[in-house]
């Protein structure tokens, strides 16, 4: 958020997912993605790559569930 002199004037900027995606990439972020068929279940890791399908590769995987805090590392 930009505050622009002494007016509560809010300026925001759309960001892409694709750029976001890109810059945790770049980054080496630890990252949680949430599924989209099962909601009770994230898979998290570190993003090594994706395309434009939205298909991740990640480094470190883990499966997280929500519902019993259990957690499973897939690699």
């Amino acid at each position: 958020m930009v505050y622009c002199g002494h007016s509560q004037k809010v300026q925001k900027v759309m960001v892409q997912p694709t750029s976001l995606i890109f810059r945790y990439l770049q980054n080496r972020s630890q990252t949680q993605i949430q599924l989209y068929e099962q909601v009770n279940m994230q898979i998290g890791g570190c993003i090594t790559g994706f395309d434009e399908y939205m298909n991740f590769v990640l480094d470190d995987a883990e499966e997280i569930h929500s519902k019993t805090k259990s957690r499973k590392q897939l690699g």
